[in-house]
């Protein structure tokens, strides 16, 4: 996530207590973390006269963290309010940028709960993303804000039951009610949080037809020594395309699709 001055600096030194209390307690506290923050991170958007004091300059920063410490001690996890009576005692460039890195520390919280599943939430991540993006019908129904987020969460636990890891469902319903602007949004930034805690960027690869073991082995390779870390690739077949691959990564485009090259010689040829 993109901050800027003050607020990138908290949102630094946040992450960084973040991590290293996550290396001291099991996947099951983890998880006991991701939820509290979002649920402070809510909290704090959809109350504007609380975030106004947690956000004021003029008042104290070991002020608000008492306030904080009042009203939620014995409510959420100690390490949990800790990190949240931190983030309020700090500066902040924006209002929104509180609830917006809590809400960040709560995502990697959650991913962090699934231990050695990382890569297989990044994957379960995209499946969800192309169902959302290729159903109009479940895409409104979870965007429809006539219905409850409770009622939405019922849809995802039909759409995934037991068939996705527990922090995937974690992340798939909080993106019903946090901040982003989209559930699409969301959960193509849950994705690159996910993968950058495994050190990757995450690329979408668009081919005509699925690619071979040995051809995903080689663009894995060549991506990664281009952008000097891991890719993971989410591979999706369009058999519409002519032929070649589209690759996205990041701001980056990469298109040697033929309908590409086919584009770039008409236009050449009309110039």
């Amino acid at each position: 996530m993109q901050m800027r001055g003050p607020s990138a600096d908290a949102l630094a030194a946040l992450r960084e207590r973040l991590d290293a209390a996550l290396t001291e307690v099991g996947t099951r506290k983890a998880a006991e973390v991701g939820d509290d923050l979002f649920s402070l991170a809510v909290l704090v958007r959809s109350t504007p006269s609380l975030r106004r004091v947690l956000t004021d300059v003029s008042v104290d920063g070991s002020a608000k963290s008492s306030l904080l410490s009042e009203i939620f001690t014995g409510k959420v996890d100690e390490l949990s309010l800790d990190l949240a009576a931190d983030a309020v005692s700090r500066r902040w460039t924006a209002t929104r940028d509180l609830a917006d890195t809590v809400e960040h520390l709560s995502e990697v919280a959650v991913v962090r709960s699934s231990g050695d599943n990382v890569s297989r939430v990044v994957d379960e991540l995209f499946t969800v993303l192309r169902a959302v993006e290729g159903d109009v019908d479940l895409r409104a129904a979870l965007s429809d804000p006539a219905r409850s987020t409770d009622d939405k969460a019922g849809l995802v636990d039909g759409l995934l039951g037991s068939k996705a890891l527990a922090a995937t469902v974690t992340l798939v319903k909080q993106s019903l009610a946090g901040g982003y602007r989209s559930v699409t949004v969301a959960l193509q930034e849950y994705q690159k949080v996910a993968a950058a805690i495994r050190n990757e960027s995450v690329a979408r690869v668009r081919v005509a037809r699925e690619l071979i073991d040995a051809d995903r082995t080689r663009l894995e390779a060549a991506l990664s020594r281009q952008y000097g870390r891991n890719v993971h690739l989410n591979v999706v077949v369009e058999p519409g395309l002519l032929g070649g691959m589209r690759v996205e990564i990041g701001d980056d485009v990469i298109d040697g699709t033929v309908d590409a090259r086919l584009d770039e010689a008409r236009r050449k040829l009309v110039g």
